[in-house]
Formats: structure tokens, sequence, C-alpha cells
């Protein structure tokens, strides 16, 4: 057994991963993380319209996006969505089975499913696994929680900060899976965050919102957004900190710390796309406000003709004038420019002369990055998105059957 800590890693928390039977493949798909006390919470979910039964319950336990909690409970293989009446009340079962095994009540328990639409929850497995889940909880399972909420993720995705506030030393750690239908309208995934900091419900709710647009929201695989998705901190307040409030001078440090997490798990959820097989961070400067920024970088990194490129190793700057052009954002030829990497490829309108094997031979690399700047204000934002491979297409063409 992987016996790496991150989830576990802030005081109070305890978790465990477990295999109940939903997964047809047999690997783990059942996954709760605790507090040993009343957490402050805060929480973000999908955007899209159609949303899971365990949504609908979360929207309902904590109707202003904060509160306190002791759990998440977490099932994947099954998204519980579209699933009618008996999903919700499926969705508030995984509750109150989590709540009866931690010594909680229902309505402190986040539920969280992720995987196939429009299939029911198979609840003798399901509660069986949270019974097995719940009497394994410790500080040394957290490799099996990580896999356990995974579905065509590849790797597991995992963060840890480590900060002082008041002379108290602050751990804040994070899980994430995430791999396909992947948009930026928050959330586009699951993660669960945990931190020993004591802080009040509404300044933890303001934090993550403050720190969602350029990390999770700055993610895009394929433009789907989820309808299952969510991301959920808690806050144990076992560090001892004197408790922040969104007025409190070490909000800032902790709202910092925070984004630090969020940050590198977006990175790891746009590393992960499936079938991906490099990283693309699309810069954009110079535009007239940072959400006009934000929608031209988000044109060119849900391009699938650029994407394609990107895996060809195509220096072909049309399609990321194209991209941009096609936004909602103010772009105006004349004053654009484009860099792959550090070679500028289109300047003011026109492209420029450059070393196109030098560039398709930097496309190779697991990384890459192209810097639009408009030159039309001070507003910038960035992208992160991943190639379109072949491998995408199979993964997808065979998903449900």
């Amino acid at each position: 057994m992987n016996n790496a800590r991150h989830i576990t890693l802030p005081a109070g928390f305890t978790a465990a991963g477990v295999t109940c039977g939903i997964k047809t493949s047999g690997n783990k798909d059942m996954a709760i993380i605790a507090s040993d006390t009343e957490a402050s919470t805060a929480i973000v979910t999908t955007r899209n319209q159609i949303v899971g039964a365990p949504i609908t319950w979360c929207r309902t336990i904590l109707p202003r996006g904060y509160g306190k909690t002791r759990a998440m409970v977490i099932n994947s293989g099954v998204s519980n969505v579209c699933t009618g009446a008996q999903g919700l009340k499926n969705a508030k079962i995984m509750a109150e089975e989590t709540a009866k095994r931690i010594g909680a009540e229902p309505q402190q328990i986040i539920v969280a499913s992720t995987g196939v639409i429009g299939h029911q929850l198979p609840m003798g497995k399901v509660k069986l696994g949270i019974a097995a889940a719940a009497g394994a909880l410790g500080r040394r399972r957290d490799s099996d929680v990580t896999q356990a909420i995974m579905t065509t993720d590849t790797m597991q995705k995992s963060a840890v900060v480590f900060t002082t506030i008041g002379r108290k030393k602050v751990t804040i750690a994070g899980i994430a899976k995430g791999s396909g239908m992947i948009a930026p309208s928050m959330a586009t995934m699951i993660s669960v965050i945990t931190t020993d900091a004591a802080i009040t419900p509404a300044a933890l709710k303001k934090a993550l919102t403050a720190k969602v647009n350029r990390s999770f929201n700055a993610v895009t695989v394929d433009s789907d957004t989820s309808t299952s998705d969510i991301v959920a901190v808690m806050a144990s307040g076992r560090a001892g900190n004197a408790n922040i409030t969104a007025a409190s001078k070490d909000y800032r440090k902790f709202e910092t710390a925070l984004g630090e997490v969020c940050n590198e798990l977006a990175r790891a959820i746009a590393t992960d796309g499936e079938g991906a097989t490099k990283l693309i961070k699309i810069n954009v400067q110079g535009a007239k406000s940072d959400k006009d920024a934000e929608i031209a970088a988000k044109s060119v990194a849900n391009s699938p003709l650029f994407k394609c490129a990107v895996h060809g190793c195509d220096p072909n700057w049309g399609r990321i004038a194209m991209a941009l052009g096609k936004s909602q954002a103010k772009v105006e030829a004349d004053s654009l420019s484009i860099r792959i990497g550090e070679t500028l490829i289109f300047h003011r309108g026109r492209p420029t002369k450059f070393n196109a094997k030098k560039v398709s031979k930097y496309l190779e690399a697991s990384e890459v990055e192209v810097s639009c700047d408009l030159k039309l204000g001070k507003g910038n934002f960035t992208a992160l998105t991943c190639d379109l491979s072949r491998e995408y297409i199979t993964i997808n063409a065979d998903y449900h059957t």
C-alpha cells in the first residue's frame, strides 16, 4: 500500500478508500474524508443546469455554500445523475449511512458521486462500502482515497501547502479527480481540500470563491461542463490560530495558501486530461479587461483545431488567431501579437519570419506555452488545457459500453 499522506496531513482529519463493487473493474470506488469535530466548510458546485442528486443534496444542507460539516462521502463509477426521486433518496441514504457510522447528523455530510450518467446506484453495495470505509478511517490511507474517487484519471492528484498564521503552523491539503468532461464553469471535477486552520465558514467561502476562477475555472480539457462536480473545503480549526474572519489581518495569507493548493490541483487535472500527451498554457495579456482576457484564452484552449495542431507539433498560428477572433472578447488583428514559447510568430496583423522546425520541436515538449498580447488594455488571464489526441476519441467512444 502507498502510505503517502496528503488529505489527512492537516490535524483533525481521517480518511479511507475501499472497494465496494460499483466499478466492474474491481478498483476502489468508495471514500470518506472525516473531521473529528465540526469543521467550517465551503463548497462551490457546477453551473450545469442538469445536476446530479448529490449536488442537490449539498445545496440543500449548505444553501449559502458554507456552514459546518463533519465528513464527505464520495463514490465513483456511477454519478447518480438524471435518476429522479430514487436518486435523491439514494444521495440522502449515503449521508445517513455515513453519519450513523461516524456519530454525526446526515445534514453534516457532503455527498459526491462521479461516473456514468443515468444509472441508479447499487445501494446494497454502497451501504457496505460506506460501512467498510468508515471502519477503516485513519491517517495512513490517503492513497486509497485518491484511487477511490478516480474514473478515467491516469494519476492521483494531490497538493499540500504549509504556512504560519499567528505563529501557528497551518496545513492546507487537497486531492482531486478529473480527466474528461472538464470545462471551466466551476466545478468541473471533484476536489476535497482540508485544513487545520481556524476560520469562519463565511471567510472560507470567500477565500474559495476568490481562488476558483484562476485555478479550477481556468482548466478545460474538452469544453464539456460536468453535471456532478464539486469543490469542498473543510477546516478543522485544530491548528490553534485565532479564528480567521474576512476582516482578519491573516485572511489574505490564508487565501494565498489556499490558492496555491487550488492552482496545483488544477494544473494536475489539465496535465491528466483524457488522452493528453502535453499540458498547454494559454496566456492572454493586454485585453480590455480581465474578463475579456479570460474569454479569449478559453476560446483558444477550447479550440479542437488548435489542440490537434499542438498534438501534431504544428506551429499553426492561424488557428490561434482564429480562436481569438471568434470569441466575444475585443480583438484587433493589427494590435495582436502571438508567441509560441519564446518565438514571436505573429505581430500586429502579420506573420513573422520564424524557424518552423525549431517551434515544432518546442511543441514536442510535455508542457508548452502560447502567449497572446492583445495590446488593448491591462486585462490578463491564463487558461490551462491539453492536446487532443486519438486516445481521447478511443476513451470516450468506449466509455459507456
